[in-house]
Order: structure tokens, then sequence, then C-alpha cells
């Protein structure tokens, strides 16, 4: 699978983990840093990642920042998207099986590494159920349209 990664500062530790994580798993990481600690403005990268997706150049992308909270925001303001800020494996499984988010936001703050190395593989490997899930899909697709 080929995956759009992006942090702001606050994921920037964490971030390495993660993409060692996935490479190691076999999947191609297209990497939208940022790789410091230096403040940079978490929409500028979350655009980067999430627009990948939307463009069909990946499958799906992580984001990291603080909390997840911005980084997701910022993602589902982009067509096509549907970003789920997880912090437990529950989380990660209910936004792909019933959601098919296409968009993971991790938060590193107050978060063990662990967790979130949980909830990248349950978010990777866990299908979309479909059936009367894609008719909700579809509404959240309408909603692109007001």
């Amino acid at each position: 699978m080929k995956i759009a990664f992006a942090t702001d500062h606050r994921g920037a530790v964490m971030r390495r983990q993660i993409i060692e994580h996935l490479k190691k798993l076999g999947h191609e990481v297209v990497d939208f840093g940022s790789d410091s600690e230096v403040s940079v403005d978490y929409p500028d990268y979350a655009a980067k990642a999430a627009g990948a997706v939307a463009a069909k150049k990946a499958d799906r992308a992580i984001l990291i920042c603080g909390t997840g909270i911005g980084m997701g925001i910022a993602a589902n303001k982009i067509t096509g998207i549907r970003a789920a800020v997880c912090t437990d494996e529950y989380g990660a499984r209910m936004a792909r099986s019933h959601n098919d988010a296409n968009v993971l936001a991790l938060r590193s703050t107050s978060q063990y590494p662990a967790t979130n190395l949980s909830i990248v593989d349950i978010f990777l490997t866990t299908e979309f159920e479909g059936g009367r899930h894609q008719a909700r899909i579809n509404k959240i697709r309408n909603l692109e349209r007001i």
C-alpha cells in the first residue's frame, strides 16, 4: 500500500518510529514532512498528504500532530477525504469498517508510541464493510457539494 505521511512539529519525534514500522510491513511511504521540531503550520502538511490521497497518488494517509484534531480537521476540508482522529484501536477499526476512512490522524501528546503503532496496523488492515454503511458514505459525499 502507498501511504502518504505528514506531521507537524509535535509529531516529529513519533514520526520516525511509524515510518520505520510502515516500511518493515512492506508499505511505500511518501513523506511530506515535517521532520523537525521547529514550529510549522499543520494545515500545510495535512493538505499535502490528504491531497495525495484525493488525487489517487496514495492509497491512504497518516497524519500526526499534538492531538490529531487539527490535522484531521484540515484534511477533512479536502474533497473525497474522510479523516478520522483515532486514539485507540476500537476507533481505528470502526473508522475503517463503518466509515471507510482514508486518512488516519494520530495524536503525539500523551500517547504511547506502541498504541499508535497498533492503531496504524488496525487502520491499514481493516476492510470497509460496505452494505448499510455504503449508503451513509454516499450521504457524506453529497455533503461535499453543499
